[in-house]
C-alpha cells in the first residue's frame, strides 16, 4: 500500500519517483520529465524569491539540488516565505532541504549556509544544469554575491533564471549563458558594483517603467530610515516559484523561452479605478 507514508517509504527510488510524477503525465512530456529527474539545480538565495521555487521544482520531479543561503528566518519573513513559527532562527537553505526531503526522501540537497562566496562559487556550480537566482538585491553585499554567481555561470555556460518581486509585480530575467557569455548581459559590471548605489544597480536590470509606483512612493517616504526594509508580498514572491518552475522545465527540455517576463498581479485584478488612500 502506497496510501500511507510507511508504504511510500517502502518503495524503491524509481517506483517512488514514478508515482510522485504520475499526475504530470500528458502535460510534461516524457523526455522533459526524464530531464527533470536527472538535472542538478542550484537555488542561490532561499528566501522569499528563491525559496518560492523549492516546492514547485521538487514536486515537478527535480531530485538533485544545491542550496545556497546565509540568512536565518526572522518573524517578519513569515508574511511571505515558506517557513513556520518553529523555523525562526533556522538557516533558510537548511529548511529548504528539509522541505525537499519531506516531498521526496530520495532527493538530494547540498546546503551551503554561507551563501555565494568567492571561495565556494565554483563548487556551487559543479555539475549544475540550471541556476535559480534569488540572491538579495537590497544590499551591496547581495549584489556582489549575485555578480559572482552570474560570472561563474557565464564562464561555464549555465543558464540562470533571476527573479525580482516588487509590490504586486514579479519580473523574471532569463540569462542564457550558453549563447551570451556576458554576466548579467553586461548591464552590471564590477566597476558598477564599486561606484553605484543599490537602487542604481537595480535600475540597470529592471526597466524603470516596470517598478510599481506604490513601491517607489514607499521607498521615497521611508528610505532614509536606517531600520527600513522594502515591503514584500506573499503572492508576488510565490509567483517567482511558478515562473521559475516552468522556465526550468522549458530550459531542460530545450524549448525556446522569453528573455523577460513581467506579471503585474495588482494590474490584472484591478478594475481600472485606483483605490483611495484610506482603502489601500
Amino acid at each position: 500500500m502506497t496510501e500511507t507514508a510507511a508504504g511510500a517509504r517502502a518503495l524503491t527510488a524509481d517506483d517512488y519517483y514514478a508515482e510522485l510524477t504520475v499526475r504530470n503525465r500528458g502535460l510534461i512530456p516524457e523526455s522533459a520529465q526524464l530531464a527533470l529527474g536527472k538535472a542538478r539545480v542550484l537555488i542561490a538565495g532561499c528566501g522569499s524569491t528563491g525559496g518560492a521555487a523549492v516546492e514547485p521544482l521538487v514536486r515537478l520531479g527535480v531530485q538533485d539540488f544545491v542550496l545556497a543561503e546565509p540568512g536565518e528566518y526572522e518573524l517578519n519573513n513569515l508574511n511571505r516565505q515558506h517557513a513556520r513559527l518553529d523555523d525562526l532562527g533556522r538557516n533558510k537553505a537548511d529548511r529548504a532541504a528539509g522541505t525537499i526531503r519531506e516531498v521526496n526522501p530520495h532527493a538530494r540537497a547540498r546546503v551551503y549556509g554561507t551563501g555565494v562566496q568567492d571561495d565556494n562559487v565554483r563548487e556551487l556550480l559543479d555539475g549544475v544544469d540550471v541556476v535559480i537566482d534569488g540572491v538579495d538585491v537590497t544590499t551591496l553585499a547581495g549584489w556582489r554575491a549575485k555578480f559572482l554567481l552570474h560570472r561563474e555561470a557565464a564562464r561555464r555556460g549555465v543558464p540562470v533564471v533571476s527573479g525580482y518581486d516588487m509590490s504586486g509585480t514579479q519580473f523574471v530575467r532569463y540569462y542564457d549563458y550558453r549563447v551570451d557569455p556576458a554576466p548579467l548581459a553586461g548591464r552590471v559590471t564590477e566597476e558598477h558594483l564599486g561606484a553605484e548605489r543599490v537602487w542604481d544597480l537595480l535600475l540597470r536590470i529592471i526597466p524603470r517603467e516596470l517598478v510599481p509606483e506604490d513601491l517607489v512612493q514607499d521607498i521615497r517616504a521611508n528610505g532614509a530610515d536606517t531600520e527600513y526594509s522594502i515591503p514584500q508580498l506573499v503572492y508576488t514572491s510565490h509567483l517567482f516559484g511558478v515562473l521559475a518552475a516552468r522556465y526550468t522545465v522549458a530550459v531542460l527540455a530545450g524549448w525556446p523561452v522569453a528573455a523577460e517576463v513581467t506579471v503585474d498581479v495588482h494590474g490584472l485584478v484591478a478594475t481600472g479605478t485606483a483605490p483611495k488612500e484610506e482603502e489601500r
